[in-house]
């Protein structure tokens, strides 16, 4: 687990650490398990953001859309901390895999997982209009200002997710039972469209570029 040097990640490494020594005490087959399976954490040097460069893009992409959604708008202490824990937790529920391998299994593994143990949830939101001065109310406004970083957060999300590059090395089909990301318009915040892959329909080359995708509502070609 690659993170940053701060004293919040270093002490919970250390109570992790632990954690581990007072519960693998008990079971030797826990011990032997962990022997074989084991995990280190791998610090980047302190003060030097740029060997996290992977994890620092996306700080940079959501900064990016947020003071753009925010634009000239005046917020108060409270709206944007209502804000900030909004985008906060639109992007710590973007799907990062599958939750199993069952093909019955809808649900896809985010990062709010590895944060509380569970996805987060969220209130479905009212349409509120763009043009703030139709805003009569700030709960409104910083409502607003969400469902504008959440259209553009996922459409830039979704892009990342589909970068074409050349081929250099062979990869792997489509397979029936995968879960994948189904690219919907208009969906309200914190909401991604995932499905199944039912059936794969393979090219004159032998390669899968079309596939039967079940989703809650409905079947996609």
């Amino acid at each position: 687990m690659y993170c940053d040097n701060a004293t919040n990640f270093v002490g919970t490494q250390r109570k992790l650490r632990e954690l581990r020594e007072t519960f693998l005490a008990q079971k030797e087959e826990i011990l032997q398990y962990a022997a074989d399976e084991g995990f280190i954490f791998a610090f980047i040097p302190p003060r030097a953001a740029r060997f996290g460069g992977l994890w620092k893009a996306a700080v940079k992409s959501a900064k990016h859309l947020l003071v753009r959604a925010v634009g000239n708008a005046l917020l108060t202490a409270e709206e944007t901390a209502t804000l900030l824990v909004e985008v906060e937790a639109v992007l710590n529920f973007r799907p990062l895999a599958p939750l199993s391998d069952d093909p019955n299994d809808g649900e896809a593994l985010t990062p709010a997982h590895l944060l509380i143990g569970c996805p987060l949830r969220a209130l479905p939101p009212e349409k509120v209009p763009v043009n703030f001065s139709r805003c009569l109310e700030r709960c409104q406004l910083a409502c607003s200002l969400k469902q504008q970083f959440w259209r553009a957060w996922s459409k830039s999300f979704l892009l990342e997710l589909q970068k074409r590059k050349k081929w250099v090395h062979p990869q792997s089909n489509v397979e029936p039972g995968q879960l994948d990301v189904v690219h919907e318009d208009n969906v309200p915040p914190q909401h991604w469209v995932l499905g199944r892959v039912t059936a794969t329909i393979p090219g004159a080359d032998g390669k899968i570029r079309v596939a039967d995708i079940a989703t809650r509502s409905r079947e996609v070609r």
